[in-house]
């Protein structure tokens, strides 16, 4: 067995990964306990690695190249040679025809920097075209903005350093103990050594995290930069502002100081839907900490004003001189793996390489000199949104689209099917052939993935790490920056260009052009090497030629990089949200994740075990709203919006107040899909920040309704995660559909699905047959009459396989025959009832599944539960019974901020939501 060390795939803290292989497999993977990131910690996602790259989790890889030469045809494998002469000689004569903005490249922050740094000169450089852009527009570019606006530079000015001796945290739009556990972790643990600091979440829903806040304020959507503006009226009127560093170190405050004055707590308190005495509490615990640091997500950044938010937080700790010492500054928290090595290399639409900009002069001198170019392009490219909405115009006819999976994640999914069915070619680099974006391919190159590549990475805290290979490339997958360079290489010869300008020898080739791009900018990693980080671990940056070490925290000296030397106040009044609840749409929609899941789950969805946690698609909405709606948790119900609709479950939820609605972001079509629905971007905004061009993703007007299709049907069965993708072909002759592993003792595959009517006998004999369900020893009930139907085969006491279909009643009554299979319990004393001709007798009898809340150990919630009714003592009594008793909470510690709320350990001002 061999180890190597590497960095996780997952979200931006970048944690260290020690990789288990005997060469050709990953068998096992570990936190790397001198990775100065995470230091030994992963959560539940990182800590699964490997089970993402088992045979039967790559069954959806893509495998070969395949090309189609006629719209509409099946592709066919095809050579590399073939394929990428096809694409090239495609791509040079559309820029021969209509220029070089009539293609476009959407990529993604889940490349490593190498593969990142190529398509960006492939792009600009070659090609002349700044309509590249990725999507890290969806999740950092109000943070980029932001930092820009106020900073001068891109450039987080904290580090994971400063969770250890802040005095006061502020989080903002971020269920951090969800979307980034491992810091949160750390966030604990610091405030168990010093239990005097405080913590204020800013979150319309109840998240875990909030549950753990000594204040929580739980704002109306999309109403941030209204509370700021009030928290610095408050500063200002109780002299809390430090006026030594205001003077010294800033300008633009009198514009700044003349509108919050106006922005009074009562106010924010009517705006925000919160109290103004809670608004009064936070700006003095913000202001009077000795330091404090803000930590913030999506919430901030996916809005119509995000940038106005994300600089308006910013503003705050300028005016309170919380910046640039220990433990304080603005501290964005990076969605993906490698969004910021995206960032340092130009890969948005708006940027060039090392922060340098498109409508400079001298910046573009700069990169035609260290490119050999003869231009680059002197404006913005389309941004991601933008390049979709040109497609479906027929102005940008080629998309090229890299490790993203646009038909899931982009917002306002319907006009996103209308580009890609419109564009001339669409080129997918994927390292999965069953994403939803990979049908309207009509070219597929297959990429290598984690675990298989070499490279780079820089994580929020600025700090580059190494990414090692621990097998070899699978099938005749290449490195994405090898497929970019081979690309690149074919087109400049076909369009009279220098073919030189793409050729790379390898991923360290690209990584020292890409240094060098960096001499004398704000991100100077002109002292470091490949040798120097395998030698001494992840490296933060700035970490210039002669450098003994990198930068720890950035603007310690009051010095910022603007044509001043001064932080700037960004002043801009407080908007509503771009879309507006009225009578016909009346509920905010927002989204958010889930603790055990990724993304579009191209990786995690091959997983069964971190299904575990949230099994299905659910919606939550607050009780009263389904009561005033007569619905019940359980029901299907019609989610519309003014782009939309979609069918989902709903359930009660009671961390929403009433008029909002929530949903995970990650279900897409393969998982939650119908005849009129692609999953849960089909109904949100794609309203955007003017600044930052990103869209408003967590917030959409929507109506929620019962919903009138009586036939149901639930479907479950031992299978591999294979099976996922052949159900999904049925997806289309229903109104709703839902399919997604099981977790629990037998792996297998759930499927719900509703329609208007009975499908054609042809459906049900189709699910039958992918189910096994069509031999001698399956149980059968029909009747025609009332269109129910029943298939069930047995293996022993245990049921391995199930179809029940009728009218919405005989679902619910085998919902605990479904909990049975992934639980292998015996259903000795109900096989009498399996074939009544009424399935309600089962309803009831048996119990239903229980949510896994420790995934490392499988331990559910009953069990937690029944351990604490009997435990006494106080919440650390508690705590370590649980953690005696059922070894959760003991590994990677995602599960911690649930089980101390079950506990009741919440802070004293703990869920403060206004009525």
């Amino acid at each position: 067995m061999t180890v190597t060390r590497s960095v996780c795939c997952y979200c931006g803290t970048g944690c260290g990964v020690r990789v288990q292989s005997d060469g050709q497999r990953i068998v096992a993977v570990s936190g790397d306990p001198d990775h100065p990131s995470s230091r030994g910690k992963l959560c539940t996602k990182g800590s699964t690695l490997h089970l993402t790259m088992t045979d039967k989790a790559q069954a959806g890889r893509a495998r070969y190249p395949e090309m189609r030469t006629v719209r509409g045809a099946k592709r066919e494998r095809a050579s590399w040679d073939a394929t990428l002469d096809f694409v090239a000689d495609r791509f040079a004569r559309c820029i021969a025809e209509h220029g070089p903005d009539s293609v476009g490249f959407y990529v993604s922050g889940q490349l490593l920097t190498e593969d990142y740094y190529v398509f960006n000169k492939l792009a600009k450089g070659l090609i002349g075209t700044a309509n590249i852009d990725t999507n890290s527009r969806l999740c950092m570019s109000s943070a980029v903005t932001g930092y820009m606006q106020t900073l001068g530079a891109d450039a987080p000015p904290a580090s994971y350093e400063d969770l250890d001796h802040a005095e006061c945290f502020f989080i903002a739009g971020s269920n951090t103990a969800f979307a980034h556990p491992v810091l949160f972790g750390r966030l604990e643990e610091a405030r168990e050594r010093r239990p005097e600091t405080k913590l204020i979440v800013v979150d319309p829903r109840r998240t875990q995290t909030a549950a753990r806040a000594d204040l929580h304020l739980a704002i109306l959507p999309g109403t941030d930069v209204a509370l700021f503006h009030a928290m610095l009226h408050v500063m200002l009127w109780e002299q809390l502002t430090d006026d030594r560093f205001i003077a010294g170190h800033t300008e633009g405050f009198d514009a700044m100081r003349a509108l919050a004055r106006d922005c009074t707590p009562s106010w924010a308190a009517e705006v925000c839907g919160i109290k103004a005495d809670d608004i009064v509490t936070a700006a003095r615990w913000f202001a009077r900490s000795r330091s404090t640091l803000s930590l913030y997500c999506q919430g901030l950044n996916q809005s119509s004003s995000g940038t106005a938010k994300n600089a308006a937080l910013i503003g705050l700790h300028l005016a309170t001189g919380q910046i640039g010492r220990l433990g304080a500054g603005p501290f964005s928290l990076t969605g993906q793996p490698n969004a910021m090595g995206g960032r340092e290399v130009g890969g948005l639409a708006t940027t060039l390489a090392a922060h340098r900009d498109l409508g400079n002069p001298a910046h573009r001198a700069e990169m035609e000199r260290l490119w050999n170019v003869p231009r680059v392009p002197d404006r913005p490219g389309l941004t991601a949104v933008e390049l979709f909405d040109a497609a479906a115009r027929g102005e940008v006819k080629m998309l090229w689209i890299a490790c993203t999976n646009p038909m899931q994640s982009l917002p306002d999914l319907p006009s996103v099917r209308a580009a890609l069915e419109k564009a001339e070619l669409v080129v997918l680099q994927e390292a999965y052939a069953n994403t939803e974006t990979a049908p309207f391919a009509d070219v597929l190159l297959p990429a290598t993935s984690w675990g298989e590549k070499d490279g780079t990475m820089t994580n929020s805290e600025r700090r580059i790490a190494r990414v090692r290979a621990s097998v070899p490339k699978p099938h005749e997958a290449r490195h994405d920056w090898e497929i970019a360079s081979d690309f690149g290489s074919r087109l400049a010869r076909r369009i009279g260009a220098d073919a030189s300008v793409m050729t790379f020898k390898n991923a360290e080739s690209i990584w020292m052009e890409h240094r060098e791009c960096t001499r004398g900018r704000d991100l100077d990693i002109t002292g470091l090497t490949y040798a120097i980080l395998d030698e001494r671990g992840p490296q933060q940056w700035p970490f210039p030629e002669g450098a003994a070490a990198g930068t720890t925290r950035l603007y310690g000296d009051g010095v910022f990089p603007t044509a001043s030397g001064r932080a700037k106040f960004f002043v801009e009044a407080y908007r509503p949200v771009a879309e507006s609840v009225d009578a016909r749409y009346p509920l905010r929609l927002t989204t958010g994740r889930l603790r055990d899941q990724w993304h579009g789950l191209s990786r995690t969805g091959a997983v069964p075990e971190l299904f575990g946690h949230v099994a299905e698609p659910r919606l939550g909405m607050s009780p009263g709203d389904l009561a005033r709606r007569a619905l019940k948790s359980g029901d299907l119900v019609r989610v519309e919006s003014r782009r939309g609709a979609l069918h989902v479950i709903v359930e009660a939820d009671e961390a929403l107040r009433s008029g909002q609605a929530y949903l995970p972001m990650h279900w897409g079509k393969r998982y939650l899909g119908g005849a009129e629905s692609d999953g849960v971007n089909t109904v949100t905004s794609r309203a955007l920040d003017p600044l930052s061009r990103q869209p408003e993703l967590k917030h959409a007007a929507v109506k929620v309704s019962a919903v009138s299709l009586p036939w149901r049907l639930l479907a479950v069965a031992e299978a591999p995660p294979a099976l996922l993708h052949e159900l999904q072909s049925l997806q289309a002759d229903v109104a709703f559909a839902s399919i997604v592993p099981i977790a629990g003792t037998h792996e297998g595959v759930l499927l719900r699905a509703a329609h208007s009517k009975a499908p054609p006998a042809g459906w049900l004999a189709t699910l039958d047959a992918l189910l096994e369900l069509q031999g001698d020893d399956v149980l059968r009930y029909d009747d025609t009459r009332r269109a129910r139907s029943r298939r069930i085969r047995l293996e022993g006491d245990r049921v391995v396989a199930m179809r029940i279909a009728g009218e919405p009643s005989c679902i619910a009554a085998a919902e605990g025959l479904a909990a049975s299979l992934a639980s292998g319990a015996s259903i000795a004393a109900f096989r009498r009832l399996l074939l009544a001709a009424d399935l309600h007798a089962l309803a009831g009898s048996m119990p239903a599944a229980s949510p896994i809340v420790c995934r490392c150990h499988g331990v559910r919630a009953d069990r937690i539960d029944a351990v604490l009714a009997r435990t006494t003592g106080d919440a650390r009594a508690r705590l370590a019974a649980l953690q005696r008793e059922l070894a959760c909470g003991t590994e990677c510690g995602s599960c911690l901020p649930e089980l101390r709320s079950r506990i009741g350990t919440d802070g004293p001002k703990a869920g403060r939501m206004a009525a």
